[in-house]
């Protein structure tokens, strides 16, 4: 058994609060392992002000860790899984996903208790992401959607010095570095479906790594590992480097998955939804069906490839 781990991270407040979470998990179930960190910069942290639609890389928030793990100089990556790409290098494996997080979006306002629908008509709300973008546009259309890029303080800081009427992100996020009190509330996933992986925590190591994965093992939760396949399984099969409003929540209860999926236009007009249920042993399988189910009804129509 290793004497010593060492956990590869990005170095903003939350990847450095998520390594510290799987580090203190870790260390609960084997106290006498030493556990170190290594602060690692992405691409994605280099270039904190562009959209990420614009980027070509699936990776940019993952590649320069998943070649310090290639190369062995970490024995551990730990990601938001929801930045994970669905094709891993080769050599690499996702070992371990701890139990999930809550999943939703948060809208954060000038006011408590200020809703999606509380909205004016052409409030300006913030947001990096397109897939919150779509939804957002078609619940109001009559919103102005402004792109916004940074780490969760970064995001939060400009917020406040701004004239935005609101901006969105993760709850998991948010509630992770303990911000609450700056959420106005929380957006049920029938409004705003989360990404993919959204709220869990992916921790990759590499495939020949029998040590590693028998010491992450323990902390596997795996109704979310369940879910996360699922979703992720769903995103491949759209394609998973495309920059389409995508998104897929899946829910284990018992011996039963419920998986749900959107593809959405751009620019919020039209959006494709659907639900299937079947067994948790077919989760990449259930997945699968989902996306034929919507590419029946056109989904083909809105995916847009990176190039």
């Amino acid at each position: 058994m290793k004497l010593k781990l060492i956990i590869g991270t990005r170095s903003s407040s939350l990847a450095l609060w998520q390594a510290e979470y799987i580090k203190g998990l870790i260390q609960t179930k084997h106290p006498h392992l030493d556990i170190e960190l290594k602060h690692i910069k992405t691409k994605g942290d280099e270039i904190p002000d562009v959209s990420l639609d614009k980027f070509d890389d699936k990776g940019i928030f993952t590649k320069e860790i998943e070649n310090e793990l290639l190369s062995g100089t970490i024995d551990i990556a730990i990601h938001s899984l929801k930045d994970l790409q669905t094709d891993l290098p080769i050599g690499l494996k996702l070992g371990a996903v701890p139990e999930r997080h809550r999943v939703e979006d948060v809208l954060i306002a000038r006011e408590k208790g200020i809703e999606i629908d509380d909205l004016k008509l052409n409030a300006v709300i913030a947001t990096g992401s397109v897939r919150r973008k779509a939804q957002l546009l078609y619940r109001r259309p009559g919103l102005n959607i402004v792109d916004l890029r940074g780490n969760v303080n970064t995001r939060i800081d400009k917020f406040l010095k701004s004239d935005w009427d609101g901006m969105v992100l993760a709850a998991a996020g948010v509630e992770r570095l303990g911000l609450e009190k700056y959420i106005s509330s929380y957006i049920p996933t029938d409004i705003i479906l989360p990404a993919v992986g959204q709220g869990a925590l992916g921790i990759e190591i590499r495939e020949d790594d029998v040590n590693t994965e028998e010491i992450i093992k323990e902390i596997n939760h795996t109704p979310t590992l369940i879910a996360v396949t699922a979703e992720r399984a769903f995103l491949k099969a759209l394609g998973g480097g495309c920059k389409t409003p995508i998104a897929a929540l899946g829910i284990v209860n018992g011996t039963e998955i419920i998986l749900e999926g959107i593809v959405a236009s751009i620019d919020g007009k039209y959006i494709l939804r659907k639900i299937i249920t079947g067994n948790i042993d077919d989760a990449v399988s259930i997945s699968e069906r989902l996306v034929n189910e919507l590419v029946e009804i056109g989904a083909n129509q809105f995916i847009t490839f990176n190039q």
